[in-house]
């Protein structure tokens, strides 16, 4: 577990803290072999090794959560309703998480895309 993960969902309101700490927990077992990180000021996970790009990251905002699959090609892909996205990312609340097999599908697409080239950040 990252130290700055902790200390960044630590810092948030009761409700988001409880919503990200469960997410992050979901995360962590669909992904167990990835390293913990903050990227774009977020917490994510990165594929292991020296050379692992970002698969996901997530945040808290005033009015709802976000899940980012640091890649704009990923979620327009995915049929997320009842939830509302960009081109970047998945909007939830504390009160309505996003389900497992739509974090399934989230990261499926985005290990898919990473595996072929793609969608390979800075």
């Amino acid at each position: 577990m990252s130290e700055a993960v902790d200390v960044y969902i630590a810092a948030l309101p009761h409700d988001q803290r409880q919503a990200l700490t469960d997410l992050r927990a979901r995360l962590k077992a669909l992904l167990p072999d990835h390293l913990e990180t903050m990227s774009y000021a977020m917490p994510g996970l990165r594929q292991p090794g020296p050379k692992g790009r970002m698969v996901l990251g997530y945040a808290a905002f005033a009015r709802h959560l976000g899940l980012y699959p640091h890649s704009g090609s990923v979620i327009p892909l995915i049929d997320c309703r009842p939830f509302k996205t960009s081109k970047s990312g998945i909007l939830f609340t504390p009160d309505r998480p996003l389900p497992d097999d739509l974090l399934r599908k989230i990261i499926s697409l985005r290990q898919a895309e990473l595996a072929a080239g793609y969608g390979h950040e800075g």
